[in-house]
């Protein structure tokens, strides 16, 4: 008798279920707010969301995503009470049928924390649960600097500036918005960062083109590419429209650079037809859009298959935490996205500590390293999350 791939793909945590059922005994989504470090007033705070599931073995999962009241109370709390834990592969297919595409992209807060108190239970990072093939990401930065989101204001100097300090600091990587009014001007600015941080650095661009009127036609973006390769840049991410599956095709067939895209994708479906059309020679799902972190795993099988690499579209702060295990458990990943501002990733997330026992993660020579803690891999600090805790 045959054995379905995700039979495969979940038998140690079918194991463990089977071992101990374990129920959920409730559902909440909260914000915590932290004084803001720097700031001369103490009203000043930041702001973050906070998902847990709670079971019956006493255990609780925790990620910093949040779930919308509404899907909470409508769906998540009256479908997921009392039901089993383990069960993550059912309840994804249930919320799919009853709450559409939607559904499933704003539930993964709750996917996450669902898999922070299966890793707990177990003892064990939910990487290797999901048969963790690696315990460190090499990470690239996406930096967006202040100022204009298109990043016109930004001198071609300040963000080669930034790029040599992340390259002192052993990063590997830089990504910036290819977003500025003249589209051959981000390709200037490649060159600049270039001459400053010499041939070994990799500098990304992303187009994502999410707003009406920006989707360039296809001699800008061949063109762009053009100018891009002259600069030994390694991809340009998503020059067309997220559903456009020709385009892409056509343009990673024309250019040397990598063509990358698919952070919009909501389920494995998607991802199918960019594979089967060659869309993108990177696919990039969110681990937070397309489901979760069981969907992310997925989709890189799926893509393993096509001999394609499954590098995970990003987040920031303590959100990263579900996308550092899932990652770990990709034999096609091997880069980490870390959103932010002109900082180095430890400095920005310096100000959520508060909320935790010890850093969240090291960084060593550009990594960035799996937790050895189970779950998610984060040491709550209980007291702070309750006493900073907002509705």
């Amino acid at each position: 008798m045959s054995i379905s791939r995700r039979t495969l793909l979940a038998a140690p945590v079918t194991a463990l279920a089977a071992q101990n059922r374990v129920r959920i005994t409730g559902v909440e989504s909260f914000t915590v707010r932290l004084p803001a470090p720097g700031t001369p007033s103490p009203d000043v705070q930041r702001a973050y969301p906070v998902t847990r599931v709670h079971t019956d073995a006493g255990v609780t999962g925790t990620s910093f995503i949040a779930c919308p009241q509404e899907i909470l109370r409508s769906w998540v709390v009256p479908t997921l009470v009392g039901d089993d834990l383990f069960a993550v592969d059912r309840h994804l297919r249930r919320l799919q049928m009853e709450r559409g595409e939607s559904g499933v992209q704003i539930w993964s807060g709750v996917e996450h924390a669902m898999w922070d108190a299966i890793g707990r239970l177990a003892g064990r990072p939910v990487a290797q649960l999901l048969g963790g093939v690696r315990d460190r990401l090499r990470v690239y930065r996406t930096c967006v600097f202040p100022g204009k989101q298109d990043q016109s204001d930004v001198p071609y100097e300040t963000q080669a500036a930034y790029a040599v300090k992340l390259r002192n600091a052993g990063y590997h990587a830089m990504k910036i918005r290819a977003w500025r009014p003249r589209p051959m001007d981000d390709a200037d600015a490649v060159g600049v960062i270039r001459r400053a941080v010499g041939p070994a650095f990799k500098i990304m661009l992303d187009r994502t083109a999410v707003r009406p009127g920006w989707v360039w036609d296809y001699p800008t973006a061949l063109k762009v590419c053009r100018g891009l390769e002259r600069h030994n840049a390694y991809w340009l991410e998503e020059p067309f429209d997220g559903n456009d599956l020709e385009s892409p095709a056509r343009l990673a067939a024309e250019v040397d650079i990598s063509i990358t895209g698919g952070e919009l994708g909501k389920t494995p479906f998607h991802f199918n037809n960019f594979l089967k059309n060659k869309t993108y020679d990177i696919i990039q799902p969110d681990t937070r859009i397309c489901g979760g972190i069981w969907p992310a795993k997925k989709i890189s099988v799926l893509a393993e298959s096509y001999g394609v690499p499954c590098i995970q579209h990003g987040n920031s702060g303590l959100a990263l935490a579900g996308y550092i295990q899932a990652g770990c458990a990709m034999t096609n990943c091997e880069w980490q996205e870390i959103i932010g501002g002109p900082n180095l990733p430890d400095e920005q997330w310096a100000p959520a500590l508060k909320l935790l026992k010890r850093p969240p993660w090291r960084i060593e020579n550009g990594y960035i390293l799996l937790p050895d803690l189970p779950g998610l891999g984060l040491d709550l600090n209980e007291d702070a999350i309750k006493e900073y805790r907002r509705a």
